[in-house]
């Protein structure tokens, strides 16, 4: 039987990978719905070779030159913006939903998707990071499945299979540790965006390569896997793990400690999770294990990579918190891809923003959404600070702004830079 999928996020690199799936197993999947950003080039061609019911792309600015592009009759076929992702994550034809977008404009969609009664592949994790009470109540009372797609996500999924719930005892959540984990303090203040976007691993976009370099990525992970799995912050535990070979292990009360191990190829937790309970036959190079002679396992380093450290405090205190977090941190990515900040002042504008948001309890996604909104003007305002200080001292080694100090809940993080 063919499963229906609606891709939300299909320009990006989940996005491709999916696709490629959908390619190699055309009886299993049939596209009825893309929602792509601005690759008006890469959609056309998907379009073309997938021939969706419905497309939805960014805003106004692309919709007219992707129409000019297209054959006659797509003009009530392509919509725009939200909107338009809510209508593909809704199409009645659709039976799974991959949620692919990058960031917290993944949110909305997947809601009115689930919503909507569709079954989720999940692999925007910042709608559990935003607002996981609330997506876990959707999916209970409308009955959906929601199946990660993330490789650490979908190999604790893999891995809980061998045992009950009440026998887990923790969950280990693997990180490469980036392109920058044997730097010094020193030299992460000299970091290019360049450079930072090279993971030794992993081909992932922009905004992914950038925050697995800070570990911020990692402290996401930490979030959504305390909602998607129901379990205690303080029992996920991670480790770096610089192979990308054990993706990630569940240790169970007994002792056991049961892993899953592969290649790091996002196309094997892709295909898994749209086909479970099946597996297929993805053809692609199985592990060698007598090649995997190193496999090495550390602790984070929370004084270098402060980002996992204020992910377990933010997780803590809850509320609107987690998505001031992940809203503060999309638009310090955003700067230091374009050269406003240095690599370390990424986690720095975090910390001061979630430091600055009064938490509330999360009641609907507007709570949630308004959350969002006051932290990216409250992120820019002290990122301006940063760019301002940094004009005043050319010359000299930039420190961090004059900025009110951390509370104590945030004490851990070091904003000033004391090279």
């Amino acid at each position: 039987m063919t499963k229906n999928l609606s891709l939300l996020g299909s320009t990006g690199s989940i996005g491709k990978n999916v696709l490629n799936v959908v390619r190699q197993f055309p009886g299993r999947f049939r596209i009825v719905g893309l929602s792509a950003g601005r690759n008006i080039s890469l959609l056309r061609d998907q379009i073309e070779a997938f021939n969706p019911k419905l497309v939805s792309i960014a805003d106004e600015s692309v919709a007219g030159d992707l129409l000019q592009s297209l054959p006659a009759g797509w003009s009530d076929r392509v919509l725009v913006g939200r909107e338009g992702n809510i209508r593909v994550a809704t199409l009645p034809e659709t039976d799974t939903v991959v949620s692919a977008i990058v960031g917290a404009a993944g949110l909305i969609p997947t809601v009115a998707a689930i919503e909507a009664g569709k079954d989720i592949a999940l692999a925007n994790k910042e709608t559990l990071v935003m607002a996981g009470d609330l997506v876990m109540q959707a999916v209970k009372k409308h009955k959906v499945a929601l199946l990660p797609v993330d490789s650490e996500h979908n190999a604790i999924f893999q891995a809980l299979a061998a045992g009950r719930p009440e026998d887990v005892k923790k969950i280990i959540l693997t990180a490469s540790g980036g392109p920058f984990r044997t730097c010094s303090e020193r030299e992460l203040w000299e970091v290019t965006p360049t450079q930072a976007l090279n993971h030794p691993n992993w081909d992932m976009g922009k905004k992914i390569s950038i925050d697995s370099a800070t570990l911020m990525n990692k402290g996401l992970e930490i979030i959504e896997a305390k909602w998607l799995f129901d379990i205690a912050i303080e029992d996920i535990e991670v480790l770096v793990h610089p192979q990308s070979i054990v993706h990630s292990l569940v240790e169970f009360i007994d002792g056991s400690v049961v892993a899953q191990m592969g290649i790091p190829d996002m196309r094997i937790p892709i295909a898994y999770a749209l086909s479970y309970p099946d597996r297929l036959k993805t053809g692609l190079t199985p592990l060698n294990l007598s090649q995997c002679r190193d496999l090495e396992f550390h602790p984070p380093d929370f004084k270098k990579f402060p980002a996992l450290k204020l992910a377990y405090q933010v997780c803590s205190r809850g509320g609107t918190l987690p998505a001031a977090f992940n809203a503060a941190n999309e638009v310090a990515v955003d700067a230091f891809l374009e050269e406003k900040i240095r690599f370390p002042e990424i986690t720095l504008v975090v910390a001061e923003t979630v430091n600055r948001m009064p938490p509330k309890n999360v009641k609907d996604v507007e709570t949630v959404m308004n959350a969002d909104l006051s932290a990216r003007i409250e992120a820019q305002s002290i990122i301006e600070a940063f760019i301002l200080q940094a004009k005043q001292k050319r010359g000299e080694p930039a420190t961090s702004p004059d900025l009110p100090p951390l509370s104590d809940s945030f004490s851990s993080i070091e904003r000033k830079n004391t090279l």
